[in-house]
């Protein structure tokens, strides 16, 4: 089940097999006005030109590598993203969930016309995920935050494993007993989390990766093992390296050749072919009735 397809989105959902994922995260484009791009660099061993010392005394030098860029911009984002969350619903299951994840530029906008689409008694959270990085604005309040929107295709009955959430610290742990803060508590609809550490394992240098502890925490709650995941702005494949590893399966398109690049690199191991607009309907076709009916 697992793949990585190439093309627009608009074009492939309609491709898709009906009701073959269990849960539906995207993290579209935020309509910042710029041009999305995040450079990485590399350490070279280098006695002469090395300014920089490392372990064992050993000179370094610093190189720039080129990291995968997206425009993000749009006169009219709803007009973009509502068709397209609109052309994914038929590949949820009954009981499956959407979540969006979003900032505070198109958040109220999106959330308004969620409502519409679905209906307001669909709409089960505003998760707010909260970090602390980055510099400080002198004349507003700094934003270090982004808002994720979860809705479901059934209010009476979808996805909640519980026991699946992973427990963190008590913030006062001295008025607890000692049984409960060596558990921890269960988070709320406020997400404090790290972003994707500069220098940390996870880091792929494509811009605004998220960390797979929020896809993690969104995947094992939200679904079961086998399930599926569908992400349809998959960027860097945080959404099929979290299914993967909690034995979920993924669905992955993105339109832009270097984040597929990205996430062939990433993902590999998972996925037996990459697709791309050429191929993608005719494998739907051949192997949409095996997925529709699997579950």
């Amino acid at each position: 089940m697992n793949r990585i397809i190439l093309g627009d989105n608009m074009n492939v959902l309609p491709t898709l097999p009906d009701s073959f994922a269990r849960l539906i995260y995207i993290d579209p484009p935020f309509n910042t006005g710029k041009k999305q791009k995040r450079d990485r660099f590399k350490a070279i061993a280098d006695e002469i030109k090395g300014k920089r010392t490392g372990f064992g005394g050993k000179s370094y030098r610093t190189e720039s590598v080129e990291s995968g860029s997206y425009g993000d911009s749009y006169d009219d984002f709803l007009g973009f993203l509502m068709p397209r969350i609109e052309a994914s619903l038929h590949s949820l299951t009954a009981d499956g969930s959407l979540f969006v994840h979003l900032d505070w530029r198109e958040a109220h906008h999106v959330k308004v016309a969620l409502d519409e689409l679905l209906g307001r008694d669909r709409f089960m959270n505003e998760i707010i995920w909260a970090y602390d990085y980055g510099g400080r604005s002198k004349s507003k309040w700094s934003a270090k935050h982004d808002t994720i929107l979860w809705y479901t295709m059934n209010p009476d009955e979808y996805v909640f494993n519980f026991d699946e959430m992973d427990r963190i610290p008590y913030m006062a742990p001295g008025l607890v007993t000692k049984e409960k803060a060596a558990r921890g508590k269960t988070p709320t609809d406020v997400w404090w989390h790290t972003i994707v550490p500069t220098n940390g394992k996870e880091k792929t240098g494509y811009p605004t990766q998220k960390p797979l502890g929020v896809l993690n925490r969104i995947i094992k709650v939200h679904t079961s093992e086998g399930d599926c995941v569908l992400d349809f702005f998959a960027g860097s494949g945080t959404t099929g390296e979290a299914a993967a590893s909690n034995g979920r399966e993924f669905v992955l398109i993105d339109d832009n050749p270097e984040a597929v690049e990205v996430m062939k690199t990433r993902l590999g191991k998972f996925i037996p072919t990459i697709e791309d607009d050429a191929n993608r309907k005719a494998l739907a076709d051949n192997e949409g009735r095996t997925v529709k009916h699997s579950r």
